[in-house]
């Protein structure tokens, strides 16, 4: 057992680190209720998660690419036409068939 000072700074410590140990404790607790209240925030807002963003956008990007695609194809068949160049299905270029309701 410690005698005089010693003890007085032994104990001191013991005290600092619970004291360090509880503060940890409260603050593991209080961001938990912050990310817990911050959530139930946002969820009741209508924002989109990054996820179903990403996703989004993902599809947005095929899109355009597929839509320039279509376009130049287009410009391609439409240049035939003007040229005079006769399509591949006999000279004349049909409609889509309508679909009958």
């Amino acid at each position: 057992m410690t005698n005089g000072p010693n003890r007085i700074l032994d104990e001191f410590a013991k005290l600092m680190t619970d004291a360090a140990g509880a503060a940890q404790g409260v603050r593991r607790e209080v961001e938990t209720a912050f990310r817990s209240q911050a959530e139930r925030v946002l969820n009741s807002m209508d924002i989109v998660q990054r996820e179903e963003f990403e996703a989004v956008r993902d599809m947005a990007i095929k899109a355009r690419e597929e839509n320039a695609a279509l376009t130049a194809r287009i410009e391609a068949l439409e240049a035939r036409l003007a040229a005079g160049d006769a399509p591949a299905g006999g000279g004349k270029v049909s409609p889509k068939p309508s679909s009958k309701k």
